[in-house]
């Protein structure tokens, strides 16, 4: 497995998982989809506590990718009323969920295969 100086993308992503961790995110979980799916090479998973905390969650993480990578999101879906934000980064897809849309929906057993990121 490639490191970060070699993985851009492994970079874009631990830096999003510092920016929601730098908003109190909670459960925060980097998994690696290469070679498991064509979806995207990583997803980031993370919690917030209501609509303000999923808001700056998102927020921060734009923010961050914007202004310290110069990389603008392909698409943001989901709004914090609906308590799921999805953002799209190309070989990144952001879940920034209420803890009980994250526990109804299951993402890390539905991609269970999926190595986390330390």
């Amino acid at each position: 497995m490639k490191n970060t100086r070699t993985n851009p993308t492994l970079k874009l992503a631990k830096l999003c998982r510092e920016a929601a961790l730098d908003k109190k995110a909670d459960d925060v979980v980097l998994l690696d989809l290469r070679g498991i799916s064509t979806v995207a090479d990583y997803f980031l998973l993370c919690s917030g506590n209501s609509e303000p905390h999923l808001k700056a969650i998102a927020d921060e993480i734009t923010r961050r990718l914007r202004d310290d990578a110069g990389v603008r999101p392909n698409g943001r879906d989901g709004h914090p009323a609906s308590r799921w934000v999805v953002m799209d980064y190309r070989d990144i897809l952001i879940h920034i969920f209420h803890p009980e849309v994250r526990q109804r929906y299951a993402l890390e057993q539905l991609w269970g295969d999926a190595k986390r990121v330390k």
